[in-house]
Parts: structure tokens; sequence; C-alpha cells
């Protein structure tokens, strides 16, 4: 047996709510920050700000947005 079989057989016993918990937790250690991401996200940001500035790009109303998945 694996010891994610094994985890896995032991989080079974947990209730909903536990098993919600150890979710949110196995979740929230997946996302640990890095600063080159967050720093290519804010040029990221800041082009597309620049680029709605100066008409290069058009704002989409969130209705407009959601028919294309509806």
């Amino acid at each position: 047996m694996t010891a994610t079989d094994s985890i896995f057989k032991e989080a079974s016993t947990l209730s909903p709510f536990e098993k919600a918990q150890l979710i949110d937790k196995l979740i929230s250690s997946l996302d640990k920050p890095d600063k080159e991401i967050d720093e290519l996200w804010a040029k990221e940001a800041e082009d597309r700000i620049d680029a709605y500035d100066q008409g290069k790009l058009k704002a989409v109303s969130l209705d407009k947005v959601l028919q294309k998945y509806r």
C-alpha cells in the first residue's frame, strides 16, 4: 500500500467537515508565494491598463462575457 493510499484510507473515516478542512489545508499547501510570478502578473495588469488607456483594448461588460458560457 502506498503512502497516499494509506492516507486516503485514514482520511475516508473523517467527518465531512473534517474532510473539508483537510482538503482546504492540502490545497493551501500548494499555493506558495512566488515573487517572479507575482511580478509577471503585476506587469501584465499594468500593460492591460495602459492598453485600455491608449484605446488599444476595450472593456467588455460582465453580461457579454457570461453570454459566451450560457
